[in-house]
């Protein structure tokens, strides 16, 4: 009998196809598993795939009783409620540095579309202002990469990444992260000490409880009007209606965003501003991470189909 797995979050179906030719899949489309699946099939899922940032606590474990195994598709785990899943002996598993090089990628990418104001000076061409030589204050002169401080808040896989990129770039790199490591960059013993020396912050860290708006006034305001902000970790590290006002008042310089606080909704007031790029959370959305991070999950299923620990389980 092939094992059953239920599909909690809504993925497209083409990146579920490796996982239908080893288990049968029960896809709830990202709808609450009640409404589409009787209790009595629930009743025999033993193994849930979900997208780390959905929400998943005790209350959504305890549809499932025979519950032992939930794969998160991806490096984040912040949806899952960690200490409820070890209070029924739920193992979870997720896809460590599956796409750290993609998501650093982007990270560079919306550094210097922000830095750079690529997509004003995109508009600038299009629109015929250059042509007709019409001055734009958005098109003045801004601070290039060699030399400049580059912050990053996190130092795990994809911190490092970014930091060796921003390093090729001829930038100075520091960051501030839970532990200090044997790197080449400076370490900073606080948030604030960091924000205070650098002019791009790069959001890296891990989201949780921890990190839920560890980005506010305070620190914006300590990047200073020449400063940036990139997030490709979690919305929620950000507080939006902080970063809003700093935006709108000028406090920082710009921003590079691919996580939302409530995605996949970006508030109107930040997509109202022009000193802002916008991606639609695609840090991952590469072919060689899809496969990087399907080939995790395939682990971690056929692991606790076995009988065996899950090779990438939270730990």
């Amino acid at each position: 009998m092939t094992d059953k797995v239920l599909i909690y979050s809504r993925f497209p179906k083409t990146m579920m196809a490796r996982f239908a030719e080893r288990f049968e899949l029960l896809d709830t489309g990202g709808r609450p598993a009640r409404e589409v699946f009787s209790a009595d099939a629930l009743g025999g899922i033993r193994a849930v795939l979900t997208a780390g940032g959905t929400p998943m606590g005790a209350e959504a474990m305890d549809l499932f009783p025979k519950l032992g195994a939930i794969v998160c598709y991806g490096t984040g785990y912040d949806g899952v409620d960690l200490k409820a899943a070890a209070a029924r002996n739920v193992a979870v598993g997720h896809s460590p540095g599956a796409n750290a090089a993609s998501v650093a990628d982007i990270a560079m990418t919306l550094m210097l579309a922000a830095t750079r104001r690529i997509l004003v000076a995109d508009q600038y061409v299009r629109s015929g202002d250059w042509a007709a030589s019409k001055p734009s204050p958005m098109m003045r002169p801004q601070a290039g990469m060699p030399g400049r401080r580059i912050g990053v808040y996190g130092m795990g896989e994809i911190g490092r990444k970014i930091a060796a990129r921003c390093a090729s770039f001829e930038s100075e790199i520091g960051y501030f992260s839970r532990s200090k490591y044997d790197l080449p960059y400076q370490y900073f013993p606080t948030l604030e000490a960091l924000a205070d020396w650098c002019s791009v912050l790069m959001i890296a860290v891990r989201a949780g409880a921890e990190t839920q708006h560890a980005v506010g006034a305070d620190i914006l305001k300590r990047l200073g009007a020449d400063g940036y902000i990139v997030n490709i970790s979690r919305g929620s590290v950000i507080d939006e209606k902080a970063l809003v006002v700093a935006l709108t008042e000028k406090t920082i310089a710009g921003a590079g965003l691919d996580v939302y606080d409530q995605e996949p909704h970006a508030p109107d007031a930040l997509t109202a501003l022009p000193n802002v790029v916008f991606a639609p959370h695609i840090g991952g959305h590469t072919l060689e991470s899809h496969v990087a991070m399907q080939n995790c999950v395939l682990a971690n299923l056929t692991a606790f189909f076995e009988g065996r620990p899950l090779p990438y389980e939270v730990k």
